[in-house]
């Protein structure tokens, strides 16, 4: 069975890190990176079903990412994280589901993989029941 990818780039790298790891251990290949510059250029290479983003980056923040993909990959979906409670409504034109502060880990899971298995039908496995054994690890937001 094809293992679903989430292209993810956060800027801060102990975030990165764990969330990474956590989203591996729920089933999901992840390609992980620091610099929101250096992902435009994977963006080349990489294949992916899903993109996660952190919204408060240098050079270039996770909304303006969020059109470049959205200019390369019309049909992706895009979720983004942060650590402000709210966004303007303008930096979330490109993005399919936001989750701030205060949102938990089961509820980013959720919104993956409902945006996954809409835009990419792939069969019954559930990511959501494998993420509640995670549970202890909530609330989770990004730290920036």
């Amino acid at each position: 069975m094809h293992k679903q990818t989430i292209f993810y780039v956060d800027d801060n790298a102990k975030s990165r890190l764990l969330l990474a790891s956590i989203l591996r251990e729920i089933g999901f290949e992840v390609i992980a990176v620091g610099d929101p510059m250096g992902a435009l250029d994977m963006l080349e290479i990489a294949t992916f079903d899903l993109v996660l983003l952190d919204y408060q980056m240098p050079k270039m923040n996770g909304a303006q990412l969020a059109k470049a993909v959205k200019g390369i990959f019309p049909g992706v979906p895009i979720v983004m994280i942060s650590g402000l409670p709210t966004l303007p409504q303008e930096e979330l034109l490109y993005v399919d589901e936001y989750c701030g502060k205060g949102a938990t880990l089961d509820e980013l899971v959720f919104a993956i993989h409902s945006l996954i298995s809409s835009s990419h039908p792939i069969g019954a496995h559930s990511v959501a029941a494998k993420a509640d054994s995670m549970s202890a690890v909530q609330p989770w937001s990004s730290s920036t």
